[in-house]
């Protein structure tokens, strides 16, 4: 049964740990059905074979089958090993729908191959993902057009792509779903286009992303960040990661315009970048749909932020401060459907203004929520008196004011924050079910059990 159905053979993969002889027999037995292709050869010293070798062979099995090729991947420690290989493909690709090419080696100047592949594939017109790692093919935009997904990484000195070249794909990919650029960096050179003063200040008008859903900036540049986010409009984008940007300043300005018209953003992460505490805020103010918040490695963050989330002055620290303030000015609360909070690596947060963080966001009812981690006894008691007076003016407040109650914690992380001690640990693991920290060490080093 197994041999006459096809479709459990389409997909293929060639590989140290798969040889060339298993890959023809699945190509055999898939008849017509449109084929997965993988061919991963990860750099190694111990090999006993010739991995260019492997690589071309496999490209003379698979190319009587390009055409029924759905999804192709392509990853060898090399470019010339890639150049070599896609030299053979000439052919069209009427199902292709995801390409990959990955090159491991992304720093080491490969000079035995050429600068750029020359345009290796024939039509592809339902390709809608591709992935490049380092694999440098003169940035030729006829490949790049009504994608769905987009992730280009590992481009370094003369590959580097211009802003302009990657405002004008994303021109091209109205549709556009996903958008990841990692480790790009000498943007300020432009190798493979002109300066982008010209040619994106005189592009029409913005790109109207309206699909975009999820975007990733890692170590970038913040210019290079900046100048794509400038020239796109993303309502619908929910997940957004910003990582060694450096000074993120305008690219948070830039989502605060964004957020004035329509971002409907449930993911933010920020890790070792800098930005000013009053424009970060700024921008939560206007993400009401914001579930999850990771801001890793900003040792500058300040409690200040976390007041405020909470609708604290700077000096309202304590619980019956927070009722007064809120009572008094009937603010609606930042970020009220936030659940997830990581503050990986930042040592500057106060324990007070997270503990009364945690307890602003608990249910209304003091009586009615359930404490992690103890037994059914104590269920109905509270954490102290001033979060039972917490719980029960929030709940008037809320009933008479009309405004949206904050969510519950669900997960917390103060890994690497030295500044949270193994107790105040214990405390939060009553009232949010889960919480990253530390593995708590004994006096000789030795692990705690929590």
């Amino acid at each position: 049964m197994a041999l006459n159905t096809p479709v459990l053979w389409a997909k293929i993969t060639v590989s140290p740990h798969e040889p060339l002889e298993k890959a023809r027999r699945r190509l055999q037995r898939s008849k017509s059905c449109p084929l997965d292709i993988t061919v991963n050869f990860a750099p190694r010293v111990d090999y006993s074979f010739s991995i260019s070798e492997q690589v071309m062979l496999a490209m003379d099995l698979f190319r009587p089958a390009l055409w029924r090729t759905r999804k192709f991947s392509l990853s060898v420690p090399n470019r010339s090993q890639v150049h070599a290989a896609l030299l053979q493909w000439r052919d069209d690709a009427p199902l292709l729908e995801s390409l990959s090419i990955h090159i491991y080696h992304s720093i080491q100047e490969d000079h035995a191959a050429t600068p750029t592949a020359p345009f290796f594939i024939g039509n592809t017109p339902r390709l809608r993902s591709c992935s490049f790692t380092s694999f440098n093919f003169g940035w030729d935009l006829r490949l790049l057009t009504r994608l769905r997904v987009l992730k280009l990484g590992g481009y370094f000195n003369g590959s580097t792509p211009s802003p302009s070249t990657l405002v004008a794909v994303l021109r091209q990919c109205p549709d556009l779903e996903e958008l990841a650029l990692r480790n790009i960096s000498g943007v300020d050179s432009y190798p493979c286009g002109s300066s982008p003063g010209s040619e994106i200040s005189s592009s029409s008008g913005i790109i109207q992303l309206a699909r975009l859903t999820k975007a990733s900036f890692y170590c970038i540049g913040n210019t290079l960040a900046l100048q794509i986010m400038s020239q796109i409009a993303f309502p619908k984008l929910e997940h957004l990661e910003l990582c060694y940007l450096q000074n993120i300043n305008p690219i948070l300005n830039r989502l605060h315009l964004q957020a004035l018209t329509k971002l409907s953003l449930k993911y933010l992460r920020i890790e070792s970048c800098l930005f000013t505490e009053m424009t970060f805020i700024h921008l939560l103010k206007r993400l009401s749909s914001l579930m999850t918040l990771e801001v890793v490695d900003v040792e500058d963050l300040s409690s200040y932020f976390l007041k405020v989330c909470f609708n604290l002055s700077p000096k309202a620290v304590h619980t019956d401060l927070v009722l007064h303030q809120n009572l008094s000015t009937c603010q609606p609360w930042i970020c009220p459907r936030l659940e997830d909070l990581n503050v990986d690596g930042c040592i500057c947060l106060e324990w007070d203004a997270l503990r009364t963080f945690v307890e602003a966001r608990l249910p209304p009812n003091p009586n009615g929520f359930t404490r992690y981690h103890t037994s059914t006894v104590t269920v109905t008691t509270s954490a102290s008196a001033a979060a039972a007076a917490q719980a029960r003016a929030k709940a008037h407040f809320t009933s008479h004011s009309g405004i949206l109650p904050p969510q519950r914690l669900r997960s917390i992380d103060v890994t690497r924050c030295t500044q949270i001690s193994w107790e105040m640990i214990q405390w939060l693991k009553m009232y949010v079910a889960e919480v990253r920290s530390d593995t708590a060490k004994g006096v000789w080093g030795e692990n705690i059990l929590s």
